[in-house]
């Protein structure tokens, strides 16, 4: 008897044991040294398994709206918040999308959002990023991250050209055919004016990569619309000079040097090159206590000379 009381203790004692290396705090404190890496594979593999988990893990990654929410750039002047909707609903059910518009005269600035009601929809919409709304190959990328967050824009200058000289009859549609026999377009479009929605003769197109931008610099036909384009990237031609022309009242000259001692006006150092200046244009004076007098030699006093005084007729 006292042999199977003393074995009934021990069972007890040891599942007590079992209890509490199996209990939250003690799992967590083997979790809590683990990496990522490691953490989401157990995750993973444990949503795998159970059915329960696996809904636990969608709905804790859901519950924050900056894992649902895109920011889609690249929209046509006309595209309304119905239809940027309907585009993007084929990846799961929305919990709201709208474009922004300006609030002066009502018109879209050419961007909106979108919020996906579970984090899975908002995964497979970035799967595919770009999309053909109206006419334009918007894009789309993670509202959190912003235009300069994702890695894929770090490379940005190198991948999108400036394409000018365009006919007014090309489209949008036109100019991301031509130029998407050289590789993936992530975005272009045509510019079109807001007013009139009419092209201005020059748009934009981004590819995935900056082997096929370059293969598009160097494809020697660049004829679209029976008109001879400009391809070149868009980094160099916003940075182009403009030539200003100056009013006729502003001559520019070169102001003498100072005497040794006496830098110019906005001269670093004294003696150097005179720079032009556009004249006419107010120079500052100089204050008495930062330039000395120097001492005067004495000099005779000069007499006065008389001079006769004439009376004019009349």
């Amino acid at each position: 008897m006292e042999d199977v009381k003393k074995r009934k203790l021990e069972d007890a004692s040891g599942n007590d044991d079992d209890i509490s290396r199996n209990s939250e705090d003690h799992l967590r404190s083997l979790l809590e040294p683990l990496a990522k890496p490691q953490l989401v594979d157990l995750l993973a593999k444990l949503g795998s398994q159970y059915p329960s988990i696996a809904e636990e893990i969608k709905g804790v990654a859901s519950a924050d709206p900056v894992h649902r929410k895109l920011f889609v750039r690249g929209l046509a002047w006309n595209t309304s918040s119905e239809t940027l909707r309907a585009a993007f609903s084929e990846h799961g059910e929305i919990e709201e999308g709208a474009v922004i518009y300006e609030k002066a005269n009502g018109k879209s600035r050419g961007y909106g959002f979108i919020t996906y009601k579970h984090m899975e929809s908002t995964q497979c919409a970035l799967r595919a990023p770009s999309k053909l709304i109206d006419g334009r190959l918007a894009v789309c990328n993670l509202a959190a991250e912003g235009l300069s967050g994702t890695p894929a824009t770090l490379d940005l200058t190198q991948r999108k050209l400036y394409i000018g000289g365009l006919s007014p009859n090309v489209t949008s549609e036109m100019l991301l055919h031509f130029f998407g026999r050289h590789g993936d377009i992530e975005e272009g479009s045509v510019a079109y004016d807001k007013d009139s929605n009419e092209s201005r003769g020059f748009g934009f197109v981004t590819y995935r990569t900056v082997e096929a931008a370059k293969k598009a610099i160097d494809d020697p036909q660049k004829t679209l619309g029976g008109r001879n384009i400009i391809v070149k990237l868009a980094d160099s031609h916003k940075g182009r000079t403009v030539q200003t022309q100056l009013p006729p009242a502003m001559v520019p000259m070169a102001l003498p040097l100072a005497p040794p001692g006496y830098p110019q006006p906005g001269k670093a150092h004294a003696g150097t090159t005179p720079v032009g200046y556009g004249y006419p244009q107010t120079i500052a004076a100089y204050p008495d206590s930062s330039y000395p007098i120097p001492p005067q030699p004495p000099y005779p006093a000069q007499s006065q000379i008389p001079y006769p005084y004439y009376i004019g007729k009349q």
